[in-house]
C-alpha cells in the first residue's frame, strides 16, 4: 500500500498545480520506519484507484492531497470531509486538529462550510530548473550511507527539537521514495555546516526540499543559500522540472534564504483548523 501511495503522489505532481503533499514528504517521514509510515498514511479509493492520500504528521495534523482530476468531485469531497471530521473513522482525533490540503478544491469549500477556519500562513517557493544552476561557491558533497552520521548531526544542530539520528537516516534511505532522493552537506573548511535532502518525483515533475538546515555554529555565512542552490542543482540532475519548498511565513529568515537562492515566492497557503 505504501509504494502504491508513493506512486500516486508522484503521478499527481505538476508545475501548474497548487503546492501539495509530495512523495518526498512520505520519504522524510520514513525515518521513523516503514511500519510507522504505513500507520500514518491514509488512502481513499474510487473504482479501485487511489484518489486521495493523507499523511498523519503527528497526532493532530493531516497533510493531504487529492488526484487532480477528482478535486471538483462532489461525492468524493463529501466522503473525505465526513471521514476527516468524524473521529471514530480513525483519520483525525477529536479536539483541535489541522488539515493541509491543496487550495481551490471542493473539499476545502466543504470544510469551511462545516466551520473549519484558516490557520497560520505558510509560504511556498519555487525555482524553475529549465536553465543550469550556478555554482554554489562552497564545497558540497553527496552523502552516502557511510556518512549518515554527518548529515544527521547537521540536521540535529539546525533544529532545536530534532530527533534525527544516524539510525533514522538509514531507515529513511531504506524507503522507496529515497531511490529518487539525495542528501547533501556543505562544508566550512572541514566542518559540516549545512545539510539538505532533496526528493525527485520523476523526470519532468517538481522536486521537493525537505529538510534544509544550517548548523547553529555556522549561521550568518551564506551556507543556507549555498546548500539551497546545491539542492536545486541536484534536483536538476535528477530530472526535476522545478524545486519546491514551503516554510512558515513567520520565518522571514528562511523565506529570504530561499529567495536569495533563486526561488520565487508563491501565494501564501493556509492549513484548515477545527
Amino acid at each position: 500500500m505504501l509504494d502504491e501511495a508513493v506512486h500516486a503522489l508522484r503521478e499527481w505532481q505538476h508545475d501548474d498545480l497548487p503546492f501539495q503533499l509530495h512523495p518526498g514528504d512520505l520519504g522524510w517521514y520514513w525515518r521513523f520506519g516503514a511500519e510507522a509510515t504505513a500507520a500514518a498514511v491514509r488512502t481513499w479509493r474510487s473504482d479501485g484507484r487511489i484518489v486521495a492520500v493523507g499523511l498523519l504528521d503527528g497526532a493532530d495534523l493531516l497533510r493531504f492531497t487529492i488526484a487532480p482530476d477528482a478535486r471538483a468531485d462532489e461525492d468524493l469531497a463529501r466522503r473525505l470531509a465526513d471521514d476527516i471530521c468524524t473521529p471514530e473513522r480513525g483519520v483525525l482525533p477529536a479536539g483541535t486538529v489541522y488539515v493541509e490540503s491543496p487550495r481551490g478544491t471542493r473539499f476545502q469549500e466543504l470544510m469551511f462550510k462545516r466551520g473549519w477556519q484558516s490557520d497560520e500562513p505558510w509560504t511556498p517557493l519555487r525555482r524553475d530548473l529549465g536553465a543550469p544552476v550556478a555554482d554554489p561557491g562552497v564545497r558540497i558533497e553527496v552523502i552516502g550511507a557511510d556518512q549518515a552520521a554527518v548529515h544527521a548531526g547537521v540536521i540535529r544542530a539546525s533544529f532545536e527539537k530534532s530527533t534525527f539520528t544516524e539510525e533514522r537516516w538509514h531507515a529513511m534511505a531504506a524507503g522507496s521514495p529515497y531511490a529518487d532522493a539525495r542528501c547533501l552537506v556543505a562544508f566550512d573548511g572541514e566542518d559540516a555546516a549545512a545539510a539538505v535532502t532533496v526528493w525527485s518525483a520523476g523526470p519532468g515533475r517538481p522536486g521537493l526540499i525537505e529538510p534544509m538546515g544550517v548548523h547553529h555554529d555556522h549561521r550568518g555565512k551564506g551556507f543556507g543559500r549555498a546548500i539551497t542552490v546545491g539542492a536545486a542543482s541536484a534536483l536538476r540532475e535528477l530530472g526535476s522540472s522545478s524545486a519546491l519548498v514551503c516554510t512558515p511565513s513567520s520565518n522571514a529568515g528562511a523565506v529570504a534564504t530561499y529567495r536569495a537562492a533563486g526561488f520565487d515566492q508563491l501565494p501564501e497557503v493556509h492549513d484548515q483548523r477545527r
